[in-house]
């Protein structure tokens, strides 16, 4: 290989690094700006701790239990395991009028390892009897 016109006798016999270095530099000075950025990004979410937390009075609202099986119990009151989303509309009809207001307050307790078509369908059948108010919980452990 010869470099330049006319002479042959100067060849290529290195390979200069210093641009090589140069572009490794940048990519570097780029990687610790950006790293901790990226770090930021993920959402890390811990569910709170409900062992020692009050349970509201279960004559203020309704209470639905859903445990990891997906039995659903309505106010400790056990719901069939086939039941679809009319039966449960119709047992939160009847909880409302026992307590004669349109907007109870629900308390969703759903187990960590329920599935979340469970209490998806337990929300929509609250929200189409008209309950408005609505949270969802974590059952408490009962070994403490």
């Amino acid at each position: 290989m010869s470099i330049g016109g006319g002479d042959s006798s100067s060849t290529f016999e290195e390979i200069n690094v210093t641009p090589l270095t140069d572009v490794f530099l940048v990519l570097l000075v780029i990687m610790i700006l950006i790293a901790p950025i990226i770090d930021k990004s993920d959402l890390k979410i811990k569910p709170p701790d409900t062992r020692n937390a009050k349970k509201e009075e279960e004559s203020k609202g309704i209470t639905i239990d859903i445990d990891k099986d997906g039995n659903i119990a309505v106010n400790a009151k056990a719901v069939a395991k086939g039941a679809t989303s009319e039966d449960l509309q119709t047992l939160l009809k009847d909880f409302q009028k026992k307590t004669g207001k349109e907007d109870v307050p629900v308390t969703v307790n759903a187990d960590s390892e329920s599935k979340q078509r469970d209490v998806v369908a337990v929300m929509t059948a609250a929200a189409a009897v008209g309950i408005k108010r609505m949270r969802v919980a974590t059952m408490q452990e009962s070994g403490y």
